[in-house]
């Protein structure tokens, strides 16, 4: 795998309808989400209205990355309009299983580090991860994120077993 080229873009509206299939996909290969992937209660008219948004918007960013011209995986950062928080971005990083292990995930998170530093007002960058999921965790502690809280019962599986949630949390500028 590792002669594929990948390429990396901000989404745009007509990916709407690729990304709603690989969002599905990602979610049936891992229990590890905590919130549903971008989309997955949308249908595509919609999705790609808020990706119209998106692309316009100086505190949000929907990172996509492509081999072969397919998307493979997406980074997203997300801010409110609120003023009192609008500094803050939640941070969401998923990857198609076939490409886990290659560095994709660094590579998109190191981009959105990068494009909040530089083309946004953000000052905090903030997400959750369940505490079993031993890798993600690696990488956001890997890239300077600290564990503020863990959120007993944060999530559930598909059985009803409850889950310990962390919020890590990194300060940019």
């Amino acid at each position: 795998m590792s002669d594929i080229e990948i390429t990396l873009r901000e989404a745009i509206p007509d990916d709407a309808a690729e990304l709603l299939q690989v969002s599905r996909k990602i979610a049936q290969e891992t229990d590890f989400l905590i919130m549903d992937e971008a989309g997955l209660g949308l249908n595509t008219e919609l999705l790609a209205l808020q990706l119209a948004d998106l692309y316009e918007s100086e505190n949000n960013l929907l990172l996509l990355a492509f081999a072969d011209e397919k998307i493979i995986g997406m980074a997203s950062v997300k801010a409110a309009r609120e003023s009192a928080v609008a500094h803050i971005g939640e941070i969401g990083v998923s990857v198609l299983k076939e490409f886990w292990g290659i560095g994709l995930g660094s590579t998109l998170l190191a981009e959105v580090i990068d494009w909040s530093e530089k083309e946004s007002s953000l000052r905090r960058l903030e997400l959750t991860v369940q505490k079993r999921n031993e890798r993600a965790r690696y990488l956001y502690e890997k890239f300077s994120f600290i564990t503020e809280a863990t959120m007993a019962r944060g999530a559930k599986t598909l059985h009803g077993d409850f889950l310990d949630v962390l919020l890590m949390s990194r300060l940019i500028n």
